[in-house]
Parts: structure tokens; C-alpha cells; sequence
């Protein structure tokens, strides 16, 4: 009977940690499925994330209108945005109704006067000191080869541009979607973690959430400072299209760094077509701008809402742009946001840094 009861006891042990190991093997064998098919559909949640930050940052927007009041009737969260999407789709369509039609004239007859105005810019290319003895006649012969494929390239393009009108259409909703019931599956997910963490992580994501809409609010204002800045000196200068352009240059303008260098190039690519001072006029007015923006606006405006260096800011660009593109560069800064009030709160130490700081000094 000891024997018996000995030998039983021995073998627990060896049964728990077989049990232990399958466990561990079936849970790496989980997470491996799982990476796999995340990676699988990385476009699709990349969408979502996407359309969850612009919920997130939208909200202090949705507010703002939820509390005005007509007579006695105020909106509700559903009126809001309603009335907030009737908003942009009408001056988007004011937008393209005003800007589209002189451009599309202008490039209809640029094509056809393609032939004589591609030399007639490459000769004022070569007016410029470091390009007097540049060949372009390899880059004339492209451009005209990519003129008569135009077509061919438009046509296969088209899968690329319904399935990116397909993203934009989704994400809207998704968008809509999050600010309606955002809440609800917020709280879901809460119940996820463990009570005693629940009231931590609620007041740290509610932290995020502040600065978060604060960052849209900032990059707005820096938006329609570099817009109407931007119509009024390429109004002055008499370059084409000055509205559009200037509409342009505040819109891209979301996008740190990146975006206002596309727009200005942009810009520069329809002064060129005209005249090299313009070109100068308008390089010498962003480059006014830039350090008017980086030194006094940005401060002002950005760093005191959000508090992030822009240090933190570039490299939140870089790896943005990197994983998921202009997407990627357009959320970077509101996740950068996100991770640095969780690190705030679950990785740094003030204590540590005080001590340490205080050790230094008595030195």
C-alpha cells in the first residue's frame, strides 16, 4: 500500500510538467496563428486603428457641436455627426467644383502643348548655374514616352484606385461607427484586464484621450494659418491656381514634415511652368514660414497641448510613414500621444529620476 501511494506521488510531478509543456507549446503555436493572420490582413487593421484614432481625436469636435443650440433644440451625438459629415462632403464638393475645372483646362491644353513646353522649361533649367551643362534630352525622351503611355498606365492603375476609394469610403464609416459606439466597445475591452488595473489603464487611456483632441485642435490652427498664409502670397506672386494650391498646402499640412514638403513641391512644379522668380518667391515664403512655424507657432500652439518634443515627433514620423504609409504618417503623431502617456505612466520612474538627479548635484 506505501509503495503504491510512493510511486503515485512521484509521478504528479511528472504529469503537472507535461501538462505545463503542452500548455506552453499549444499557447507559442496560438500566438504564431495569430501573428500570421494579423500580418494576413495587416491592410484591414491598419483601416481600423486608423479609423479608431480619427474617432478618438474627433470627439472634442463632435462635443463642440452636441452643446450649441438652436432655440431650444440641441443636437444630439447622432445629429452631430450627421451635421459634422455634411460639413466636409459639402466644402469638399465646393473644393473640387472651384479648383478642378481650371486645372483639368490647364492640363488639357498642357498636353497638347507638351511637345514645345517640356523644351521650353528644361531651357530655362539649364539658365541656372549648377544645371548650365546638364543633359535633358534623356529626360525629354522619358517624359514623351510616358505621355503617349499615359492611358496604358491610367488603365491599369484603376484596381489601385478603386480599392484605395474603397479604404477612404470604409474608413469613414468605420469612423462614424467608433464615435457612435466607440464608448461601448471601449468599456468591453476594459473588462479584459483585471479589476484592480481597470480604474489605472481607464485613467491613463482618459489622459491620452485629452491630448489626443487637443493635437487635432492644434493641428487645425496650423492648418489654416499655413493655408490662408499660403493663398494669399501665391495670390500676390500670380501663380496658377493660387486658391486650390493654398487649400492644399494647409490640408497636407496634417501630415508633419512630409506633407507641406509635397505641397511645396507641387507648387513649385506649376510656378516653374512660368517663371523662375515665382519659383524663388514661392521657395523664399515657405522657408519664411518654416522657421516662423518651428520656432513661434509650433511651440505655441503643438508643444503646449500635447507635449511632445519634436525629436519624439520625427521619429514618430519615420516609423509611421514606414509601416503603413501616408496613413501611417498621417496618425503618427496622435499614437506617439498614446505611447508616451503610457509610458508616463507604467514604464517611467519620477522617483528614480529625482533621486538621481538629487545624487548628481550633491556631486
Amino acid at each position: 500500500m506505501s509503495d503504491a501511494l510512493f510511486s503515485a506521488q512521484q509521478e504528479q510531478p511528472t504529469t503537472g510538467k507535461q501538462g505545463g509543456h503542452r500548455s506552453d507549446i499549444l499557447f507559442a503555436f496560438g500566438v504564431a496563428i495569430a501573428l500570421y493572420l494579423a500580418w494576413k490582413v495587416r491592410r484591414e487593421l491598419v483601416l481600423i486603428y486608423v479609423s479608431a484614432l480619427f474617432g478618438v481625436v474627433l470627439m472634442p469636435v463632435l462635443r463642440f457641436i452636441m452643446r450649441l443650440r438652436i432655440g431650444r433644440w440641441q443636437p444630439g451625438r447622432g445629429a452631430a455627426i450627421f451635421f459634422l459629415l455634411v460639413t466636409i462632403v459639402a466644402s469638399a464638393i465646393i473644393f473640387l467644383g472651384l479648383a478642378l475645372p481650371p486645372v483639368i483646362h490647364d492640363l488639357d491644353d498642357f498636353a497638347r502643348e507638351m511637345p514645345t513646353r517640356v523644351p521650353q522649361i528644361f531651357a530655362r533649367a539649364r539658365q541656372l548655374p549648377l544645371l548650365e551643362h546638364a543633359n535633358f534630352d534623356a529626360l525629354n525622351a522619358k517624359l514623351q514616352d510616358f505621355a503617349s503611355k499615359l492611358a496604358t498606365y491610367v488603365l491599369f492603375s484603376i484596381t489601385d484606385w478603386a480599392r484605395t476609394a474603397f479604404d477612404i469610403v470604409s474608413g469613414i464609416v468605420l469612423t462614424v461607427y467608433f464615435m457612435i459606439e466607440g464608448d461601448t466597445a471601449y468599456r468591453w475591452l476594459l473588462t479584459l484586464f483585471p479589476v484592480e488595473m481597470r480604474l489605472r489603464l481607464d485613467s491613463t487611456m482618459a489622459r491620452a484621450k485629452v491630448r489626443m483632441g487637443k493635437w487635432l485642435l492644434g493641428q487645425g490652427l496650423l492648418m489654416l494659418i499655413l493655408g490662408v498664409s499660403s493663398m494669399i502670397v501665391f495670390a500676390a506672386l500670380r501663380i496658377r491656381y493660387a486658391y486650390a494650391l493654398g487649400v492644399l498646402m494647409g490640408l497636407f499640412n496634417i501630415i508633419p514634415v512630409v506633407g507641406a514638403l509635397i505641397s511645396v513641391t507641387l507648387v513649385v512644379l506649376v510656378a516653374a511652368v512660368d517663371s523662375w522668380g515665382r519659383v524663388v518667391g514661392v521657395l523664399v515664403f515657405y522657408a519664411i514660414y518654416a522657421q516662423i512655424e518651428n520656432s513661434y507657432l509650433t511651440p505655441r500652439i503643438m508643444q503646449t497641448s500635447v507635449d511632445l518634443a519634436g525629436l519624439a515627433v520625427i521619429i514618430a514620423l519615420l516609423l509611421g510613414s514606414a509601416l503603413a504609409g501616408v496613413a501611417g504618417a498621417l496618425v503618427s503623431v496622435p499614437t506617439a500621444v498614446l505611447v508616451a502617456v503610457v509610458l508616463n505612466e507604467y514604464a517611467v520612474k519620477p522617483e528614480a529620476i529625482i533621486a538621481s538627479a538629487d545624487a548628481n548635484e550633491s556631486r
